[in-house]
């Protein structure tokens, strides 16, 4: 069978997209996600990502990290898809979807810069060297002086598989102040073992983990990530986080068929 596929990319954050509404991709078939992310034997994708129907809202987003498992929320992946959503005709200028985090809201301006709503956070875990929280996937967040030179992919996996996060770990960001409202970031992602050039999940935790830790009194926030720039704003109450919203371009990188055997 050939395969149509559409990559695309957030802040160096990259996907295999793929229109599901016929509902024909083997989604149980974790070997042919791993090999369709693969780079060197595949297409290539820190995730795959499937637009599919949903009964209430404009489409259901289901997210594979590259090692073929169906993963928890994926904040650049789900901006990718709000704009292959518009590629395919099935909305304009506003989304709403599903992920399996649950309800999503997003828009999109002429300039291709997306604003996608998380989840509201109402509980940031801080302890002496670190803040840990859930920002639909889960997210141990450290400040770092050595940012630049630091080998995120080794001191990234001494975290995710310490004792601290058991069998399921966590996503690991380190952070280097720049400025009051300003934060460099690299992040090692489970599921993809090694560093990405973004992580939209992660930088939407740095942000709020900086507020409420004290490192910024701003709620808009900027994120400079190896591949690029994004921005977090959100309302906080009594260390309620709510009206989060993670925004950025998402581009657009092209389109390709693959002949498969299922």
């Amino acid at each position: 069978m050939q395969l149509t596929f559409y990559k695309y990319q957030g802040t160096g954050n990259d996907f295999v997209m793929i229109d599901n509404r016929t509902d024909f991709f083997p989604k149980n078939n974790t070997k042919l996600v791993a090999q369709l992310c693969d780079r060197r034997f595949g297409i290539g994708g820190d995730g795959l990502i499937l637009l599919e129907n949903h009964p209430q809202y404009d489409f259901k987003m289901t997210y594979y990290n590259s090692d073929g498992n169906e993963s928890s929320m994926c904040g650049n992946g789900g901006r990718c898809l709000v704009a292959f959503a518009k590629q395919m005709g099935v909305i304009e200028s506003k989304a709403e979807f599903e992920a399996v985090d649950g309800y999503h809201y997003a828009t999109i301006d002429a300039e291709g810069i997306i604003a996608l709503q998380m989840k509201d956070v109402d509980t940031v875990n801080q302890y002496e060297d670190y803040t840990f929280l859930n920002t639909g996937s889960p997210h141990h967040v450290q400040l770092v002086d050595n940012l630049v030179e630091l080998d995120i992919k080794t001191e990234g996996a001494k975290i995710r598989y310490s004792d601290l996060y058991g069998k399921a770990g966590s996503n690991v960001n380190f952070v280097h102040q720049l400025a009051n409202d300003i934060f460099a970031v690299r992040t090692y992602e489970r599921g993809v073992e090694d560093e990405t050039l973004s992580c939209g999940t992660g930088v939407t935790a740095v942000a709020i983990a900086m507020h409420q830790t004290g490192k910024t009194n701003n709620n808009i926030i900027d994120l400079n990530v190896e591949g690029g720039k994004l921005k977090v704003q959100f309302d906080v109450d009594n260390g309620k986080y709510t009206n989060v919203f993670l925004i950025g371009p998402a581009t657009f990188v092209f389109e390709g068929k693959i002949d498969l055997d299922f």
